[in-house]
């Protein structure tokens, strides 16, 4: 994966760098031990590994704001990182930058059941804001698989969703505001409590940005009361096509289940060695979940069992207690943890419309068969987030290389279809150099002329999102200013 040049002024420059960091900061907020910043030398995406210059973690937006400040002044670039669960190389540094972490922002700010929001600082994680509420009956909608240990900050950043954004939606459907420090330090306020906040909807710009734009400290949130029930019901087919045929019937038929998540054979396998949750050994296996009440429960799954009984399934199975319903998803859920016990793996999130599913696990299988590589395939069927996982051995030299050849066409794939690159995970250095396939030289000039105005000199998670082609110009004359000064 191409990189910039480190800027040899920035290196040259470290001690008094680290000096101004040092005593602009608390002490407990700032790493500067090169043997300690080897912690955040990569987020889940393992395979590419750079040290940043230091490691800057603040407590309040008002420390972030200082250190945005001094890295402002002193041309210094600045990666913001959440939890570090990034897929897509979201939060990888350069040896010419600091990264600022949200792991001390971990208050909650307040709470407020009568306009059902949250407002919390944005290290907290994803699951501990349902945690927050659950027992007065809310929760916090957007649930991804790593919903355990991710940050608001980074699902933010992403937009991230979960298995069951086919009902309520991904984070900007839940997200009513945010603080967000821009790069020189400048805070201001974007959106608010309501979805109706005036002006412009500045908050959709930050929401998937990818840390370009500015760092979001605290966020207003949307939560929701408990639905009276819900229950998930395990379908299991044959062959993928038949599979994703069924998904596309339950959303042509106007069922609006909360998820549909699709499994396949090699996953399932692994996932049933992990687990021991029960789930039939079949080829494709959908979790269709619906909720309401008891008549409403038994409505939906009436319909869903017509559409898929005339597909002739192997399986269709519904849950009859809560503890089965919580093993069904124990093993969904699981499923990329239990998956890592097989292999190394490159996992994909390019996002396919539903009708295409067919045609895309089919040609999957065959782009797999030409490359010589095995996939196992684990994803929110509901709104086509593809989540293909191409094993391969870390340690065998040259496979990471093939693996990403694979996904190149993998997601070259979901654009033809009628898709996108990403669905959740965001493009991150990854998919870096495949955004061309999906946006013109005139798409990638207007999303750049976003980021000059919020970060005109360039300083925010560089070499990020924006082919290096692409952005070269912007960066060479900043570059140069930069050494005039």
């Amino acid at each position: 994966m191409e990189m910039p040049e480190p800027d040899a002024r920035v290196l040259g420059n470290r001690d008094a760098i680290l000096k101004a960091l040092a005593e602009a900061l608390p002490a407990d907020g700032l790493i500067t031990d090169p043997h300690q910043t080897l912690a955040y030398e990569c987020d889940a995406l393992t395979a590419y590994r750079c040290p940043p210059l230091a490691v800057i973690l603040p407590a309040t937006t008002e420390e972030v704001s200082q250190a945005l400040k001094i890295c402002h002044q002193l041309g210094v670039k600045v990666v913001p990182r959440g939890a570090g669960t990034s897929l897509a190389g979201g939060s990888l540094a350069t040896a010419d930058s600091v990264i600022i972490g949200t792991s001390r922002l971990r208050d909650t700010i307040e709470v407020n059941y009568p306009d059902r929001y949250i407002r919390v600082q944005t290290g907290v994680t994803n699951l501990s804001v349902t945690q927050s509420v659950e027992n007065d009956g809310f929760f916090y909608a957007p649930d991804p698989s790593s919903q355990l240990a991710c940050a608001i900050a980074g699902n933010i950043a992403m937009n991230s969703g979960g298995a069951h954004c086919l009902k309520y939606g991904v984070t900007t459907n839940n997200l009513l505001g945010v603080t967000l420090v821009l790069a020189d330090g400048e805070v201001v306020e974007l959106g608010g409590a309501h979805m109706d906040a005036p002006g412009l909807d500045m908050l959709a710009l930050i929401c998937g940005s990818e840390g370009q734009l500015g760092i979001v400290t605290e966020a207003t949130l949307r939560i929701l009361p408990k639905p009276e029930g819900a229950r998930p019901v395990l379908i299991g087919f044959d062959d993928a096509e038949t599979a994703g045929e069924c998904v596309a019937q339950i959303i042509k038929s106007g069922v609006l289940p909360v998820a549909i998540e699709y499994m396949d054979r090699l996953c399932i396998q692994v996932v049933e060695d992990f687990t021991a949750v029960g789930y039939p050994l079949c080829e494709a296996l959908l979790i269709v979940e619906v909720e309401g009440s008891e008549a409403e429960i038994a409505v939906q799954i009436e319909r869903i069992e017509k559409i898929a009984l005339a597909l002739d399934p192997r399986e269709f199975r519904v849950s009859q207690s809560l503890e089965q319903s919580e093993l069904i998803w124990k093993g969904r859920k699981s499923a990329f943890g239990a998956m890592g016990r097989l292999n190394d793996y490159l996992c994909l999130d390019g996002t396919v419309p539903v009708s295409a599913l067919p045609l895309t696990l089919r040609r999957i299988g065959e782009l797999a068969q030409e490359h010589q590589m095995e996939v196992a395939n684990v994803f929110h069927a509901g709104d086509g987030n593809m989540h293909p996982l191409i094993l391969y051995n870390a340690n065998l030299e040259g496979d990471f290389e093939r693996a990403e050849q694979l996904g190149a066409a993998i997601l070259k794939l979901c654009v033809e279809v009628g898709g996108c690159l990403t669905g959740e995970h965001g493009v991150g250095i990854e998919k870096r150099d495949l955004m061309y396939e999906q946006f013109s030289p005139d798409d990638l000039e207007a999303m750049m002329q976003v980021k000059d105005v919020f970060d005109p000199d360039w300083m925010l998670n560089p070499a990020k999102v924006f082919p290096l082609n692409a952005s070269a110009a912007r960066r060479s004359l900043i570059a140069t200013q930069g050494a005039a000064k």
